[in-house]
């Protein structure tokens, strides 16, 4: 008879790890107060203190059998036999405490007996790009947001460099970041040879611990030192700035009263309209808005953000920020509101605030609370002058009082070379049915030239409207070929000896801008998340082959 070798227990299991926020350092907080009350008096679960070598900390387990799976009478019906089966959930959770802070272990659905107030959302981020091989990320999951904004993930089996995975520096949250370590002394590449694997996302780190109270102090050690690390690998440098907040953490619960009063003020200087992630590729075509916020149904003609602040404005403290959330805007295509865009989008999702806090700004963007750094910003505002910086080839002259946009575009197009293309629209299925301005002035060389005069009450959201505008321009020249020969059909009946580039590969977009009452373009002068978009769409362009040109425009004097 041949004897069976028993299999060998493992020294290590994957678990996901989070870091409790206390009140600091050597905390004596009470371990059963960052977990959720319900789970701690709940029939079948139990809490116990644990005491066990060098661990020391708090044990909570138990399991929920709510019953019966809620499928079983679909398959009963459809087989015609009977079907009884349970849904079991089981749920574990240590807390452990070591001299710099306390951790959460979590097994099965553990993590739901955490209270969400004291998850640290930095912590899984602040570990990874401290520690992984830059050449071998196997996963990247990030959150656009200024651009197109949506989610994306994109994932490499055997890893690679973390450049391969087209992250933006400017304006993307990375919510996800996996791949293997280096450098990092734990229990598993002690046993197994192996380099570790780890998950690090805004909430936790998942990689394999300890199993035993000596190596799992030992790790939760390691993993101290990592952190302790003063910069981030620089790979990695610029994913920590941005990091967003729990909604139900006090932080961002404190942000909301914050915003709550701002909105009670009319003040919209840190404010700006946003245009959602779902609303973005169909914002240009949109002709009309249904407005039902706080009471009111109507439609607008365009949406700036003074309709949102000022429908909640009079509400209650603490009031008007729920209104804003309770409200809906909906986007159609033409004037009489019968070519729906866009599905009844929440009205606080049309909305961006800043929140500055001494070096740290928080921004409210499609719902939610983020974390911006100092350093982030420095970098934004360094690029943003660089930008600002650049000689255009193009001359705009200064804005006389009292003139509107249409008749300013006319008084630029008078200069010798220049062409009027102002309310010129084009219309391709494309499109769907809408016009599109290609520009308001054709330069000299065939620059495309967008005009916008803004002013305190609008805030940012013309300099975002400009902004895609001239991204949308130059992808519908290149991309859609019957939008590109009408245009040049138009510019042949408009200027037919005009020196332009008709092939549309090296093209120069400008953007002219009137600032307030001729307030220099400045970093000063431009609301954080309309510089975000503006690195983006320079971005775009540059990806596109299309150069980059602001300019300034200035008042002219009063007589």
């Amino acid at each position: 008879m041949t004897a069976v070798a028993s299999k060998k227990s493992s020294t290590t299991r994957k678990t996901s790890l989070y870091r409790l926020r206390t009140a600091g350092a050597g905390s004596s907080e009470d371990l059963a107060s960052m977990v959720v009350p319900h789970y701690l008096e709940r029939d079948g679960f139990h809490a116990a203190t644990v005491e066990h070598g060098p661990l020391r900390g708090l044990l909570i387990s138990g399991t929920i059998a709510p019953g019966a799976a809620d499928w079983c009478a679909t398959l009963a019906a459809l087989s015609g036999l009977t079907v009884q089966e349970e849904n079991r959930t089981s749920l574990g959770l240590l807390l452990v405490r070591t001299d710099r802070a306390v951790y959460a272990l979590s097994y099965g659905m553990g993590h739901l007996m955490i209270d969400p107030a004291r998850i640290d959302p930095g912590f899984g981020i602040e570990f990874a790009v401290r520690c992984l091989d830059k050449d071998r990320i196997t996963k990247v999951r990030r959150q656009i947001m200024d651009a197109r904004g949506r989610t994306d993930e994109n994932s490499a089996t055997a890893g690679e460099h973390i450049r391969g995975f087209g992250i933006e520096e400017f304006g993307e949250i990375v919510s996800q970041i996996s791949g293997q370590i280096t450098e990092v002394p734990l229990t598993f590449t002690r046993d197994s040879g192996r380099a570790a694997h780890v998950t690090g996302t805004d909430r936790s780190v998942k990689l394999h611990l300890g199993s035993s109270p000596i190596d799992l102090v030992e790790d939760l050690h390691s993993i101290e030192k990592v952190c302790s690390r003063p910069n981030p690998l620089p790979e990695f440098e610029f994913i920590p700035q941005v990091r967003p907040l729990s909604p139900k953490s006090e932080r961002a619960q404190q942000l909301d009263a914050r915003l709550d009063a701002l909105l009670g003020t009319g003040d919209t200087s840190r404010m700006a309209l946003a245009v959602p992630s779902e609303c973005k590729e169909r914002f240009e075509f949109a002709e009309a808005f249904r407005l039902r916020l706080a009471g009111r149904n109507e439609f607008v003609a365009g949406l700036d953000v003074a309709d949102l602040v000022e429908a909640v404005r009079t509400r209650a403290q603490g009031q008007r920020l729920t209104t804003l959330r309770a409200g809906r805007v909906e986007m159609f295509a033409d004037t009489d509101a019968t070519d729906r865009l866009s599905r009844k989008v929440p009205a606080d999702q049309w909305l961006n605030a800043e929140i500055p806090d001494g070096p740290v700004h928080y921004f409210y963007w499609q719902g939610q609370w983020y974390e911006v750094g100092a350093e982030y910003l420095t970098t934004i505002r360094r690029r943003v002058s660089e930008l600002l910086a650049q000689p255009a080839t193009v001359i705009l002259p200064p804005w006389p009082w009292g003139i509107a946009e249409a008749d300013y575009n006319k008084k630029a197009a008078e200069q010798e070379g220049y062409a009027l293309l102002d309310k010129d629209t084009i219309h391709t299925e494309r499109l769907r049915g809408g016009g599109l301005e290609i520009a308001d002035v054709l330069g000299p060389q065939g620059q495309l030239i967008h005009v916008k005069q803004t002013d305190s009450r609008k805030g940012t959201a013309p300099l975002n409207h400009l902004f895609a505008q001239g991204r949308v321009a130059v992808e519908t020249l290149r991309y859609d070929l019957v939008a590109r020969e009408k245009f040049l059909a138009k510019l042949d009946g408009l200027a037919p000896d005009h020196p332009a580039d008709r092939s549309f590969t090296a093209l120069t977009v400008v953007f002219g801008i009137l600032l307030k009452d001729g307030e220099p373009l400045t970093v000063d002068s431009l609301f954080a998340f309309a510089q975000v978009s503006l690195l983006h769409t320079a971005t775009a362009l540059q990806g596109m082959g299309a150069k980059l040109e602001i300019v300034s425009i200035g008042r002219e004097p009063a007589n």
